[in-house]
């Protein structure tokens, strides 16, 4: 989920990145630029700040992301995606990952994917997938979330 951000003067990409729970990476990568040059009053696509929809897991010694699916009773492989992770990668005591929260569904995007389509996963009327997720790009790997 994505949502548009006025740069106001004295921003920067790490500060933005901070105040949106996000890495500068990852609003480079979304706003496809590789220049960090900010010009104030510009918009930008920014994340959806996550606190309303996930919950914070700090990783233990021995943890790992099946494990931790299993406690939380969600697929692995979600966990992983919306983590920035595949199941192959190493994890980190006090490394700080999302977990979802029950009652919400949740879904990645893929290339090709229409607004009918997801409304269809979720078996939903698109007016509720829009609703739920303010701003749609549909871009892949945009997050959508819609109440159950």
């Amino acid at each position: 989920m994505y949502e548009k951000y006025t740069i106001k003067p004295g921003d920067n990409l790490e500060s933005i990145a901070n105040k949106f729970n996000t890495t500068v990476d990852m609003i480079k990568d979304i706003n496809n630029f590789d220049s960090t040059y900010l010009r104030a009053g510009s918009e930008i696509i920014v994340p959806k700040n996550k606190e309303q929809y996930f919950d914070y897991y700090t990783i233990k010694k021995g943890d790992s992301l099946y494990a931790i699916a299993r406690k939380y009773n969600i697929n692995p492989e979600l966990l992983a995606t919306l983590n920035g992770l595949t199941m192959n990668d190493y994890i980190y005591p006090n490394q700080e990952i999302l977990i979802p929260k029950s009652g919400y569904s949740y879904y990645i995007t893929t290339e090709g994917d229409t607004l009918d389509i997801v409304a269809g996963r979720f078996k939903v009327d698109k007016d509720r997938v829009l609703k739920e997720n303010q701003t749609i790009y549909l871009m892949p790997d945009q997050l959508l979330v819609t109440r159950r």
